[in-house]
């Protein structure tokens, strides 16, 4: 048990640090063939920021762990606007534009319905997972037609200077231990899953979906120590795109995975919730003369309270009889 908890925080720890290492070798590379700073952003940075959720997923799917895969799909989203966003508005107010407000928010809530129509019988098929992934390629599409990226920061994303030759080892060696530590992570948390007796689903819906939006968590709250709060928003919006688009549909790809309906119900539900009283307070506070709207610590609060209440809730639910 502890060698399985001690692999875990390991992986964990090379998983973040190898991601950071991927995103600034691959940007670095993508810049010296000529790629805009904007284009860097859209793709590589974007999805390179969610590697570690699809590397899980990836690694969950092959070794027939797919009930982890989802987990940490659906943890990831209500760590990123319960535990990321909660913190991160206790810290620092945070200011909503048009876009996120009224595009990028309604886009959510409507991929959130789309997950639930899809594994309303309880079975994450490959045809779900091509609808997902269709779904992906659409979103994508919208990016670059609006310039945006998914964390929806009006600056280009900041790329290292550093020779070729370096980024080529940056980018290899990241790509190395993003691919062995989500390895090694999946085993240690199937591991743990066997010990405790609980599904491999409540493992990924709590150790490694909070595991894998540490990222999210340290970039949110360096960026709102900073005064920058704003970035926050968008790059939960943006992960939890990612997370339901990718994350989830991978593991569908390869088997259809029978889930146990009353949890993926409850599961999605709070994810739902969440992004839905996210979406509300949002649209409730929307200043017509500022074109803003701006949240404040009673949401954080809000937030937080619910996400503690919702581990709670799946405790109860884990131990019952």
């Amino acid at each position: 048990m502890l060698t399985d908890l001690l692999i875990v925080a390991i992986s964990f720890t090379v998983l973040v640090w190898s991601a950071d290492r991927f995103i600034d070798g691959a940007a670095a590379i993508a810049r010296s063939f000529g790629m805009s700073p904007l284009l860097i952003g859209m793709t590589i940075v974007s999805v390179g920021t969610s590697a570690p959720e699809i590397l899980v997923s990836l690694m969950s799917a092959l070794a027939g762990a797919g009930s982890l895969a989802v987990g940490n799909a659906l943890g990831s989203n209500i760590a990123n606007i319960g535990l990321v966003l909660g913190i991160t508005l206790l810290i620092s107010p945070i200011v909503v534009g048009r876009t996120t407000a009224f595009s990028d928010l309604p886009l959510l809530l409507a991929t959130i319905l789309l997950c639930a129509g899809l594994l309303y019988d309880g079975v994450l098929s490959a045809l779900d997972a091509t609808i997902l992934l269709c779904g992906l390629i659409l979103f994508l599409l919208r990016m670059a037609r609006h310039g945006q990226r998914p964390d929806q920061s009006d600056q280009p994303p900041e790329i290292p200077e550093i020779s070729t030759r370096k980024a080529i080892i940056l980018f290899s060696v990241g790509l190395l231990l993003l691919v062995g530590s989500s390895r090694t992570l999946v085993f240690g948390a199937v591991n743990i899953a066997t010990a405790f007796g609980v599904s491999e689903l409540v493992i990924g819906l709590t150790i490694v979906a909070v595991g894998t939006s540490l990222p999210e968590l340290a970039a949110s709250l360096i960026s709102a120590l900073r005064g920058h709060a704003d970035i926050a928003i968008g790059a939960v919006v943006g992960s939890n795109m990612f997370n339901l688009l990718v994350v989830l549909a991978l593991p569908g790809l390869f088997t259809d995975l029978t889930l146990a309906t009353d949890d993926i119900r409850r599961d999605l539900g709070a994810v739902f919730i969440t992004t839905a009283t996210l979406a509300a307070f949002t649209w409730i506070g929307w200043n017509k003369v500022t074109e803003v709207s701006r949240l404040g610590r009673v949401l954080g609060a809000i937030f937080l309270s619910s996400y503690v209440l919702y581990y709670v809730i799946l405790f109860f639910d884990t131990t019952k009889v």
